[in-house]
């Protein structure tokens, strides 16, 4: 199955262009070569709760991705606000992806321990947080990788519950 996937920048300077977008490009090779997944949607906007969630919805329902993949905006600094944009949209939460992108990433880096992300169903897409530097989103990312495709077959309805 090729799952389709947008990709979501939460970042003031990449939105106004003064800085590269290298996170995504680390999400887009992971994307296609992990979980052969195709792009659907990729855009970046500024640390704006309003705009993460209009974008959000719009790749969940117009772009009906099976997955939606954000960088940025999980720490803890004062404008990073994507978890709570995300909490917004979201049908339920996840924990445990979360849970296990810390654990995962923990033994590399202590700071690790900081991350906000939240995981969530918005109908039947998967929407992730990852934070926003290159290293940290191939860390998490891979963390949970083997587990993506089990996760989307339960949400397109592709797989049982049980399945193993």
């Amino acid at each position: 199955m090729q799952w389709k996937v947008a990709l979501l920048t939460a970042s003031d300077k990449g939105s106004r262009g003064e800085r590269e977008d290298t996170s995504a490009q680390v999400i887009r090779e992971l994307v296609e070569e992990e979980l052969g997944g195709v792009i659907v949607d990729y855009r970046i906007v500024p640390d704006e709760q309003d705009e993460i969630i209009a974008a959000i919805i719009e790749m969940t329902e117009y772009y009906q991705a099976d997955l939606v993949l954000t960088t940025g905006g999980t720490g803890l600094a004062p404008r990073d606000i994507t978890p709570e944009a995300t909490l917004k949209v979201i049908d339920k939460q996840v924990p445990g992806l979360a849970e296990a992108m810390r654990m995962g990433t923990l033994q590399k880096s202590r700071r690790a321990m900081l991350s906000r992300s939240i995981c969530g169903i918005r109908g039947s897409s998967l929407i992730i947080n990852l934070p926003g530097s290159p290293k940290g989103v191939h860390e998490c990312l891979m963390a949970i990788m083997d587990q993506l495709p089990h996760a989307l077959g339960i949400l397109s309805g592709q797989l049982g519950e049980h399945n193993e």
